[in-house]
């Protein structure tokens, strides 16, 4: 979700500095006191008078953040689903590349029917393809071809691999003419980079 905010934190009783982060799955606060919230299990997410106070099963924490402390509540209120963060929407044309999920395969269809699952096709809006060896870098270049100009690149591949990181994903793209404006846990075991054309090289509108 990629909220983050220097702030004083209660938990259990005690008041401490730190820095809270909201995350894809947690509300982690890191000071003296340490505390994750895995975002299943909040009860309730409330803003009061600039504090942001937080029920979930084991207890309950405050965090001091101010003007922000509404817009916390509502991302910890109404988290975005997978499709929502992954851009997909209805009408899309996406192109879905050695991806092997069932369930993302289910929730594309559930946006769009215009999905192509061997090559992409022409003006396509988003592009998911797995990869897995830096070789497989390569491919950029032709799957920008297959973009519209504001179209976008996914790149996933399994986490904790050592040859073969998001750094190697992020070099890749200025070769292939793109820019990585955002990444994501794609799943339990897949993150996810977004990759785009600069605006400077897409073609000016009439």
């Amino acid at each position: 979700m990629g909220l983050e905010a220097d702030c004083t934190a209660t938990i259990a009783g005690r008041s401490v500095a730190g820095k809270a982060r909201l995350e894809d799955k947690d509300l982690i606060f890191r000071g003296k006191e340490r505390l994750t919230i895995p975002l299943a299990s909040v009860k309730s997410a409330e803003a009061r008078a600039g504090r942001l106070e937080v029920r979930y099963a084991g207890g309950s924490a405050s965090f001091e953040l101010g003007k922000q402390a509404e817009k916390w509540a509502l991302k910890l209120r109404y988290p975005k689903s997978r499709i929502d963060k992954l851009g997909v929407k209805p009408g899309h044309r996406v192109a879905v590349l050695g991806l092997e999920d069932a369930d993302f395969l289910r929730e594309v269809r559930e946006r769009t029917d215009d999905i192509a699952t061997t090559k992409p096709k022409r003006d396509t809006d988003l592009a998911f393809v797995k990869m897995t060896e830096r070789s497989q870098l390569a491919r950029l270049k032709t799957l920008r071809q297959s973009l519209k100009p504001e179209g976008a690149i996914w790149v996933v591949w399994p986490k904790g691999r050592k040859e073969f990181r998001e750094d190697d994903v992020r070099a890749a793209g200025p070769g292939a003419g793109l820019v990585d404006v955002k990444v994501v846990a794609f799943s339990e075991t897949l993150s996810g980079l977004k990759m785009m054309i600069p605006v400077a090289q897409r073609p000016k509108k009439k």
